[in-house]
């Protein structure tokens, strides 16, 4: 049974002075979009039958097929705090179906339940994944535009008064608990104006929604302290950049599958098998987990991002590492994804990649113990450690080549999202940056 019911979805709008309801959805480069409407079409909303025009979103349909069906998880329903006035405002993740009443293949969220579904005939009840979200938070300028002015100048785990983002930090916590979430966390990270906040462990698509309300809850809260909360994962050089580490786990009726008392490392069979799929296909997938041309700034040597594919268990510069609990904590951790990731196709990706290693029963290489960060190129051939893409541009053709990753996506969201980031390159690698003018303008 689920948490809320229709009866009662309308009966707490009434109590709570609820007058608008937002219906959300996300899109193929992992945008949250919605169609707000009124109180008076929650019963339409709520009976499936609340459309939108699928061809203004971009990726989505042709405008000869643009008729969508927007149809609400119950389960997502929430009043955001933070409304009040003269009437508070609801919202509820949907799926996007089409008229027949199948669900829409360019849907990164039914998308991800088509991958859950596949999970299932390896005999897995529940992908698991808790999430490590970092961001920056930047002073916003008399017209209300974020500037490139920090908020303070604090480090790791660091208190006020160096913590200036500490109050907007415990807002947000305070927002997202009366919202529901389980906080484990809430730091001042590496850089200034870096800050972390981790919750709890969910299933995928759960956690997925969590993710994006995540984003949400943060510029709202920030906007109201005067900040320009962002998610891009390198906004300043020199400094370290934000990512959104992934720590993953199978379960099989309610026990860890990555556990065992007698593997190991106390890893079972299945965790290895899984680890050597996620290493595997990591070129593949990091178009997906690392989409943005700002995301591979973030992926260089020197500031603890990952840049080189290996794994371990005891310490924290591979793409793979595997925290030291176990029991029902058990789990692998990617250290690479960054928050501008979609998280659903993140999670179809490398659940995916993770399934191929079971299926095919491989066998990870030997874990690398030692700082990568300082080993030579011949060193880390000799270890077997190579390189993640090194741009965009890489990442792509790595994603062209990898059929298994392209399976996780499905044909419409692998061609759409190939066509708009190939755009995006295109942009990038075509337009002249500051850069360039300080290099060369005086020197030739």
């Amino acid at each position: 049974m689920g948490i809320f019911t229709k009866e009662s979805i309308a009966q707490l709008a009434e109590e709570q002075n609820v007058k608008f309801v937002r219906l959300q959805f996300t899109d193929i480069v992992g945008t949250v979009k919605n169609v707000e409407i009124p109180i008076s079409q929650l019963e339409k909303a709520l009976d499936n039958k609340m459309m939108f025009d699928g061809s203004s979103i971009e990726g989505f349909v042709r405008i000869e097929e643009s008729d969508m069906y927007l149809v609400p998880d119950l389960d997502t329903w929430v009043i955001f705090p933070w409304t009040a006035g003269k009437g508070k405002v609801a919202r509820m993740i949907c799926d996007v179906y089409h008229k027949s009443g199948e669900p829409f293949l360019g849907d990164p969220r039914s998308n991800l339940k088509r991958v859950l579904k596949e999970m299932e005939q390896y005999g897995f009840t529940d992908f698991n994944l808790g999430p490590e979200p970092e961001f920056f938070l930047f002073k916003l300028d008399e017209k209300g535009a974020p500037t490139l002015e920090l908020n303070d100048n604090g480090g790791y785990f660091d208190l006020a008064p160096t913590d200036l983002g500490e109050n907007c930090r415990r807002d947000i916590v305070l927002e997202l608990e009366e919202m529901g979430f389980e906080i484990e966390a809430s730091h001042h990270e590496e850089a200034p104006g870096q800050h972390e906040i981790d919750f709890k462990y969910a299933d995928a698509v759960t956690a997925c929604d969590h993710i994006q309300t995540f984003k949400l809850v943060v510029k709202t809260i920030a906007r109201n302290h005067g900040l320009h909360a962002t998610f891009m994962p390198k906004p300043l050089f020199g400094v370290a950049g934000s990512g959104m580490h992934f720590n993953m786990s199978l379960f099989r009726n309610g026990k860890n599958a990555f556990y065992d008392t007698n593997g190991e490392l106390e890893l079972s069979e299945t965790a290895y098998q899984f680890m050597a799929g996620v290493i595997k296909h990591a070129p593949g997938f990091t178009a997906i987990t690392n989409p943005t041309i700002n995301s591979y700034k973030r992926l260089v040597p020197g500031y603890e991002a990952p840049c080189y594919i290996a794994w371990s268990a005891q310490n924290r510069s591979p793409l793979v590492r595997v925290p030291s609990s176990r029991g029902q904590s058990t789990r692998i951790e990617l250290r690479s994804v960054d928050p501008t990731a979609n998280p659903y196709l993140a999670m179809a990706v490398l659940l995916q990649a993770g399934l191929s290693g079971i299926k095919d029963q491989l066998t990870p290489p030997h874990p690398v113990d030692r700082n990568i960060y300082i080993m030579n190129k011949r060193e880390r051939e000799e270890e077997g450690v190579v390189d993640l893409p090194h741009n965009l541009e890489e990442a792509l053709q790595e994603l062209k080549n990898d059929e298994i990753i392209k399976d996780a996506l499905g044909k419409h969201i692998f061609e759409n999202f190939i066509e708009t980031k190939e755009i995006e390159w295109e942009m990038f690698r075509t337009q002249v940056h500051p850069w360039e003018r300080e290099q060369y303008m005086t020197l030739y």
